[in-house]
């Protein structure tokens, strides 16, 4: 594998991590519920989930969980029920106003938890790399599976990265929303409705 497809591929990882999607929008509601170590708890999760996907991709594992709708639908819908009960959590909170010095108990453990299970229980996470490493792969120098692993890496590493930054600046939104009492009893709704939309969409979207 030479450099410059190594660094193609970087290029399109960015932009894929940057666009809107469950695991970024995961951080988001994290860090400006909880601040920026929360958010950085659940990046090193969600990317600690990610060796499993890309893992399932290399050995060819996701291909059979795309070919079983029921295998497809069973991690789905756990994946789906778990975000709506984590939001569910959220709108029960929503009578505790939170504070800039809330963070000293969270459980940063627990947090890293959710975002592993968040990862692993959403199918078309290990889709999305069964159809992206493919295509820089080299077929010609074997090793294909080693190939994937390599790629896998470099997408958690720049993943891990850009989560950090936007764990700071959740920070510096949420920070700005405490500083009105009103506002600051809302976050946990604020929250709960980013999970609910993720837990909604991976509820309904497909295997395509």
């Amino acid at each position: 594998m030479d450099i410059a497809t190594v660094l193609s591929f970087l290029g399109v990882a960015v932009l894929l991590t940057l666009m809107p999607g469950p695991d970024n929008l995961f951080v988001l509601a994290q860090s400006i519920s909880q601040g920026r170590k929360a958010g950085i708890a659940t990046t090193l999760g969600l990317c600690s989930g990610l060796i499993v996907h890309v893992t399932a991709a290399a050995l060819g594992i996701s291909a059979i969980i795309y070919q079983s709708g029921v295998a497809f639908a069973i991690v789905k819908y756990a994946g789906a029920a778990y975000l709506l009960y984590l939001a569910w959590k959220s709108f029960r909170e929503k009578e505790s106003r939170l504070t800039l010095n809330n963070q000293k108990s969270l459980n940063y453990r627990s947090l890293y938890k959710k975002g592993i299970l968040m990862n692993i229980l959403n199918p078309k996470v290990s889709l999305f790399f069964l159809a992206l490493l493919p295509q820089f792969v080299d077929h010609s120098t074997g090793h294909v599976p080693i190939q994937m692993l390599v790629l896998g890496i470099v997408f958690m590493l720049q993943a891990i990265i850009i989560f950090i930054v936007i764990s700071f600046f959740s920070e510096k939104v949420r920070n700005f929303l405490l500083k009105s009492p009103r506002i600051s009893k809302k976050l946990n709704y604020i929250q709960g409705t980013l999970l609910g939309i993720i837990g909604l969409n991976i509820a309904f979207s497909g295997n395509k």
